[in-house]
């Protein structure tokens, strides 16, 4: 199997004799696992990016007067599920890793979300976009930290709806995330009077756009929907750039957009382009102050949302395994998640619904002109901040069968100072 171990780093030293720690309590360090797409079109969202991301957090969490001993360590899913699905059963059955971060690719993530629910582990996805993962498939061990198909659909699918976007043409990557975020953007746009006219599906990862984009000009909508993410968005941009698309009349709306993405085609391809991101470098004085560390470490590169997901995932996991001293139950450490508040400097103060969903405000861009980007990684302006009760689907829309069970809990046996 070539996915393997490609990384281990040991974080922390031994056990105080002043301070109980989980180490002490549980006599072996808590073990995470970073799994994503080291070397395919996913590699600059997450990759060796959400590593460093992940260490950062260690630190920054034993900074804070914690002696806890964790251990990292990282591995290629090579965006095939079954190599995700066969690497967590490794990490989890044999090396004893207790919590999967990251995994982008929504196909990869499902598999990884099953199979962490039946060895009781813990899963916080912060590179997936599909909403299943806190649909009816919901799962006591899965958080589901950065975006999701529904909260794109309701940013950028929002947007151009409302700039008189009404009729609309998907070019679609092939497999789960594709089909969800073409699923719940539709969805929205019908809702709203707008009309669907077509779609096209493009294998996944696809290296030729231009038949697909031909169709979508041909089909006259206004807006013309990429279901895609990563290097494919960046090579169908690139191909409606020399198509012409947008000279035409035509609006490009990328549903899932990173600025590795907008870094990589420039500002003079990508201007223009409005697009939903819940983490973006240079929102405020602690998203600057933690990328500038950030890119100190990883060759002067900014953070994408996935990996500022895994850095704020990864700390909120180690307040829970320390306030439960144990690491060995994941549905407990997970329970223990939800009922903490979240706070960090990435994505501010926020919640984790019954569900598993984190809620936290998303934000609607639009990348700069190059006459107004003042630097390499200055790419967007704001146009809107959305906040997280409205991007996210309602908590009784998804279907999720921990959402009636905690309903029903919270009917039958109230608790002084319970959360809403």
């Amino acid at each position: 199997m070539r996915a393997r171990v490609l990384l281990t780093a040991l974080l922390a030293g031994m056990a105080s004799s002043v301070a109980p720690s989980v180490a002490a309590f549980a006599g072996t360090p808590v073990k995470i696992g970073v799994l994503n797409d080291r070397s395919g079109v996913y590699a600059d969202i997450s990759g060796e990016g959400s590593v460093v991301a992940a260490r950062m957090a260690v630190e920054d969490f034993r900074q804070q007067s914690h002696d806890l001993a964790v251990e990292i360590v990282a591995g290629d899913h090579q965006n095939k599920p079954a190599v995700g699905a066969a690497l967590a059963r490794v990490w989890y059955d044999r090396e004893g890793v207790d919590a999967i971060f990251d995994v982008p690719t929504s196909s990869v993530a499902l598999a990884v979300h099953a199979v962490t629910r039946e060895r009781n582990k813990v899963f916080v996805d912060s590179g997936a976009g599909t909403a299943d993962l806190t649909g009816p498939d919901c799962s006591p061990n899965t958080v589901h930290w950065t975006f999701d198909t529904v909260a794109l659909a309701n940013g950028t699918g929002g947007a151009m709806v409302k700039r008189g976007g009404d009729t609309w043409f998907f070019v679609t990557a092939d497999y789960a995330f594709g089909e969800a975020v073409q699923r719940d953007t539709t969805a929205l746009i019908l809702r709203n009077g707008g009309r669907v006219l077509g779609s096209v599906k493009t294998p996944f990862p696809a290296s030729d756009f231009g038949p697909a984009l031909r169709e979508a000009q041909g089909s006259g909508a206004k807006v013309i929907g990429l279901a895609n993410a990563g290097g494919d968005t960046i090579g169908a941009v690139r191909e409606a750039a020399r198509l012409k698309v947008t000279e035409g009349g035509q609006a490009l709306a990328g549903l899932l957009i990173f600025s590795s993405d907008i870094h990589a085609l420039t500002p003079k391809v990508a201007q223009g382009l409005v697009l939903t991101e819940p983490f973006y470098w240079d929102l405020n004085d602690g998203t600057r102050a933690f990328s500038d560390r950030f890119a100190r470490r990883f060759s002067g590169r900014k953070p994408t949302a996935a990996q500022a997901g895994v850095y704020a995932g990864v700390l909120h996991y180690l307040k829970a395994v320390a306030a439960l001293h144990r690491a060995d139950d994941g549905r407990r450490v997970v329970a223990k998640m939800k009922e903490l508040s979240t706070d960090d400097p990435l994505f501010g103060k926020g919640t984790i619904r019954p569900d598993g969903r984190k809620i936290h405000d998303m934000y609607l861009f639009e990348v700069k002109k190059p006459s107004e980007s003042k630097g390499e990684w200055d790419l967007y302006r704001t146009l809107a901040t959305i906040p997280g009760a409205e991007a996210f689907r309602p908590l009784d829309q998804g279907g999720c069968p921990l959402v009636t069970k905690a309903a029903q809990a919270e009917t039958a046996v109230p608790t002084e100072g319970a959360r809403p």
